[in-house]
């Protein structure tokens, strides 16, 4: 599925403004593998569950499907590889393309976005990733068997025990024990010079997801969905183990590749940052956000925040009994954020009895920017409980269906073009489903131009209903490689620049 639509979509691809390198050979010389043919290739790959560089090399030459995509071409699996690794900054473009080719097609709501992230397997083991905790325990260790070794030793000298362990065998123990304490020694300090929280060896950018135990060591995978098709509108890979502080940006880059001036987003409380959802109120985005219960004021026996009832006229509180509470002092937290003190006077009784033991008053504190999570304190309605549905459903699909729950290459930039090559495989098939085959050609072939002169690349094996493939040589006629997208731009469109 997907080999004509893939065909189509890349050929009216601008491959060279996008990013791919070598999309116009030099006049001498032999040319290349065409760019074109190997993002072919890769999107059957993705489309079917095959992305292995020797699988796909493999299938270039035993599957029809393939070799009439590739036009009959056998790159091997280093050169499959290369590709995607030359060409790792261009394949966020692609991905961009496609969705403002489905703008185009009306497959987006463009009212509600969910945004959330999932933890994906990054190729570098547990044992193989440490972290300031696991290096001062390893010390320790160290520190703890060297003296077990040393009181060996003395006792082997003095010969005080019976079958006490030989001196020669305590002291080759003693001396591997020290070496590795001196390489742990030399990884902590490297580690906190670099300022990381943890170092891994195998693949540097990956990170140990602490609150998903069942990834361990991966990368985390932010997605914004658009609630009509469950399409992913846009996605970005970063190694932080939260999602804090993402919210903004990923719904920020969705809403202007979808062309919109204002938007809702919804997402769970993971995203509940006070700064980023000031940040998404600024960019025109309506952000619904779970409020988390953070802190021990709950535990402890206190009223929670949210019993507070806040005067803006007066700028003070009221607890839960109806106290008033006044504003003491202003301060600056981190030379950032402006907080006013809250001290609560004396509660009443019903108050005073969700209090800690002994206290008859507490102190609570308000962000300058409070006000805008008042804003959104209250449901969203019906759009806030179909988050759930939504984001899980590329994330189930991408996991389970198209069994893509690890990834293959080594580094943040480069998991970074795998996961916009998922994504993109991900949106082609739905769109597939939408607008059918030859709906969605006649839209990638819309209004087609010839923008470059003729191509130095192969021509195309035609199908055995077409006739017998044609002679090769530098002066045939190129196969149908120019874009359309920018040919077909409306005067209000800023396509080129949202590929930035």
């Amino acid at each position: 599925m997907g080999v004509v639509e893939d065909d189509a979509f890349v050929d009216d691809l601008n491959l060279g403004e996008v990013g791919f390198l070598r999309s116009r050979p030099k006049a001498t010389g032999r040319p290349g593998f065409d760019p074109g043919d190997m993002l072919k290739l890769y999107l059957y790959g993705y489309l079917n569950r095959v992305r292995s560089s020797r699988r796909l090399e493999a299938e270039a030459v035993r599957n029809l499907e393939v070799i009439w995509l590739v036009r009959g071409l056998r790159p091997d699996f280093k050169t499959i590889a290369d590709f995607r690794r030359d060409n790792r900054s261009a394949f966020k473009a692609v991905f961009r393309a496609f969705v403002f080719l489905r703008r185009k097609l009306d497959l987006f709501g463009r009212e509600l976005l969910a945004v959330d992230g999932t933890r994906l397997k990054a190729v570098n083991s547990r044992e193989c990733n440490l972290t300031k905790a696991k290096l001062d325990k390893y010390i320790k260790s160290a520190d703890e068997r060297l003296e077990k070794y040393l009181a060996q030793l003395d006792d082997a000298d003095r010969g005080e025990e019976a079958g006490a362990t030989r001196r020669s065998d305590a002291l080759a123990a003693k001396i591997a024990v020290r070496e590795q304490r001196q390489v742990n020694q030399a990884m902590l300090e490297q580690l906190k010079a670099s300022g990381e929280s943890q170092i891994s060896f195998t693949n540097p950018d990956a990170r140990a997801m602490a609150a998903h135990p069942k990834v361990g060591v991966g990368y985390n995978a932010q997605v914004a969905v658009d609630a009509k098709h469950k399409l992913i509108a846009e996605q970005h890979v970063t190694n932080a183990g939260s999602d804090l502080g993402f919210l903004a940006e990923t719904a920020g880059a969705a809403k202007a590749l979808l062309g919109v001036d204002r938007i809702d987003a919804v997402a769970d409380m993971g995203y509940y940052m006070g700064e980023d959802i000031a940040a998404c109120e600024r960019a025109g985005i309506t952000p619904y956000v779970a409020r988390p219960q953070r802190g021990t004021a709950v535990g402890d026996g206190r009223f929670p925040k949210e019993r507070f009832r806040y005067d803006e006229a007066a700028d003070c509180y009221h607890c839960p009994a109806d106290q008033r509470l006044d504003t003491r002092y202003r301060w600056l937290q981190g030379g950032i954020l402006s907080c006013n003190i809250q001290t609560l006077a004396p509660m009443a009784v019903v108050a005073s009895r969700r209090s800690a033991p002994g206290e008859t008053s507490a102190v609570i504190t308000r962000w300058e920017g409070q006000a805008v999570l008042d804003r959104y304190a209250s449901p969203p309605g019906p759009g806030f409980y179909i988050r759930r549905e939504t984001v899980a459903h590329p994330f189930g699909s991408i996991k389970q269906w198209m069994n893509q729950g690890a990834f293959l290459m080594r580094g943040l930039d480069k998991v970074r073009a795998e996961f916009s090559l998922t994504a993109l495989a991900y949106n082609l098939r739905p769109a597939i489903n939408l607008v059918g085959v030859q709906g969605l050609i006649r839209a990638v072939q819309a209004d087609l131009t010839p923008k470059y002169p003729p191509s130095r690349h192969h021509q195309r094996p035609m199908s055995p209903i077409d006739g017998p493939v044609p002679p090769s040589n530098s002066q045939s006629k190129p196969w149908p490689s120019s874009s359309a997208f920018h040919s077909r731009l409306s005067a209000n469109d800023e396509f080129p620049h949202s590929l930035v």
